[in-house]
């Protein structure tokens, strides 16, 4: 395009802008006349009473045609706006499916919980995603150091998951330096340190953060209190940290027997309780078992919140075990685990993977001592838990993930079918919507 083509639209608002100076001073003029010369005959009244209707006219023809130039000027730089965009129209529609979506709290931290969250905001804006705070490795456990603030990652990774970011900027917030006093440390976690040196409190700074990525739902850390992790291992040793507490337990071959927390009565946030109150599904895991998950259940009211609530309570199994956590572990143990800390009426249902692992990626596991985690059935229904089997496995750089897309439509699905009971239509729309928003996000990483 010529450089004089982009200027016409933009020559067009300053010719406009004068024009409708002259008819502020056609009103100016009128008005002026009509006041302060009352001695003027009926015609000349009727001259200065239509220069005022004239000059509201001329107003009115300006401020709608310099409209229309910023609309053009806009179009030529390619934005597309539109009052009569059918994109418009259609994120609209989106956006007020995703307002009618289940409410959904999910309880948990690490990577697995951030992948769930990307498959389920398709379906629904009525996320809120309680997060662990026990980290204390890696570059969150450096800044829990340094500034005395709680650590950062999993709540920086849950953020990124939910928000409406373009890849550049999920790249930039994701990246790690790799040299000098900031090596390994993670962009997103610096950003959100520094949201918390000009917030009230660590939560403030989370829901700044989340305000400026357009973050689906909320985010919320189970607690505002320093909270650390410590494990009792069957050998009778204690280790503290939660980054300490796998590792050890496979150097001394000793299973974790206790878990607890300190302070003990750590005080969870009133938005976190009230969203449990008012949930209609409430998601454990996927994630560690015991230092992602159940950590949740320690802090005051929690669990007894989960427990009282009417919602239903879904346990996302997780696909292999962990070592130092979960060795061995059948879907049955990870349920009586959560029963110990939780209380009977913590899982109604479990959603587990009944898709095939390739054979070589097995051997990869099984030189970590990891396995798949079996699904054991009479077990897991004597408990009273009801199974919801999906081929929910896929390989991503050689690691066995969830795959998200799929495991959001499968919670969803339970959650229309066990609680909401959603007409056939509804759901099909629910799909239809969220297909196209993927299909949307898809595209656009295409063409960064």
């Amino acid at each position: 395009m010529k450089f004089y083509e982009w200027l016409k639209p933009g020559l067009k608002v300053k010719r406009w802008f004068f024009f409708g100076i002259f008819g502020v001073l056609l009103i100016a003029f009128g008005f002026t006349e009509l006041a302060i010369r009352r001695v003027y005959d009926y015609y000349y009244k009727l001259f200065y009473i239509f220069l005022n209707i004239t000059g509201i006219l001329v107003i009115t023809i300006s401020v709608m045609e310099i409209t229309k130039s910023i609309i053009r000027i806009n179009n030529k730089r390619q934005v597309n706006i539109s009052l009569n965009s059918r994109k418009i129209e259609n994120l609209i529609d989106e956006k007020r499916l995703l307002v009618k979506g289940p409410k959904i709290v999910t309880v948990g931290g690490g990577t697995g919980l951030s992948t769930m969250l990307r498959g389920l905001k398709y379906y629904t804006s009525n996320i809120t995603a309680i997060v662990t705070v026990g980290d204390d490795g890696g570059g969150s456990g450096d800044l829990r150091e340094d500034l005395g603030m709680l650590p950062p990652g999993d709540i920086r990774n849950c953020i990124l998951a939910l928000a409406d970011t373009e890849p550049l900027m999920e790249d930039l917030l994701q990246y790690r330096f790799k040299d000098g006093r900031l090596k390994n440390q993670s962009f997103g976690n610096l950003f959100l340190a520094a949201m918390n040196g000009i917030s009230d409190n660590f939560e403030h700074a989370v829901q700044k953060m989340s305000s400026v990525l357009a973050v689906t739902g909320r985010v919320l850390p189970v607690t505002l209190e320093d909270m650390k992790l410590i494990a009792e291992l069957d050998n009778g040793n204690r280790v503290e940290g939660e980054s300490q507490i796998p590792e050890e337990a496979l150097r001394q071959n000793s299973r974790i027997k206790k878990i607890s927390i300190e302070p003990q009565n750590a005080k969870p946030l009133d938005d976190a309780i009230k969203a449990i109150e008012e949930a209609d599904a409430i998601v454990l895991g996927p994630g560690s078992l015991y230092t992602s998950i159940i950590p949740n259940l320690l802090v005051k009211n929690i669990a007894e919140s989960i427990r009282k609530s009417d919602a239903i309570k879904i346990y996302i199994s997780n696909i292999m075990t962990q070592p130092g956590e979960t060795d061995g572990f059948k879907a049955s143990d990870h349920i009586k685990v959560l029963r110990k800390y939780g209380g009977r009426n913590i899982v109604d249902y479990v959603i587990a993977n009944n898709g095939d692992i390739p054979t070589e990626i097995k051997e990869k596991y099984a030189l970590d001592n990891s396995s798949l985690v079996e699904l054991d059935k009479k077990e897991v229904k004597k408990l009273g838990v009801e199974i919801i089997e999906e081929p929910l496995a896929k390989i991503e750089k050689g690691y066995v993930k969830h795959d998200s897309e799929k495991l959001g439509e499968v919670i969803v699905d339970t959650i229309m079918e066990k609680k909401l009971l959603y007409d056939r239509k509804k759901i099909i729309e629910y799909m239809y919507v969220s297909k196209k928003i993927k299909e949307k996000e898809k595209r656009n990483k295409r063409n960064q």
